[in-house]
């Protein structure tokens, strides 16, 4: 039962851009993990730009960075 949480910085999308986002991971994660639509949940959370540090790199990333998938390419 995969859950994916996806936090962004604002990109102001529309309902049917953000149901395309979430259809496409959802996609992704029954492609690699044989998933069922049924046990997939996609949250996406825009983040403005100004609180990305504070609301998103100090709390989740920084902490984490040494086991993430996938490292940004910046610091803060």
């Amino acid at each position: 039962m995969p859950h994916v949480q996806v936090s962004f910085v604002t990109r102001n999308l529309t309902d049917e851009q953000q149901q395309n986002f979430a259809d496409d991971l959802a996609q992704v994660l029954k492609k690699h993990l044989n998933a069922s639509d049924d046990a997939i949940s996609v949250a996406l959370e825009e983040v403005d730009y100004a609180k990305w540090q504070s609301d998103v790199y100090e709390p989740r990333i920084k902490p984490q960075l040494a086991t993430l998938a996938k490292k940004p390419g910046y610091e803060m």
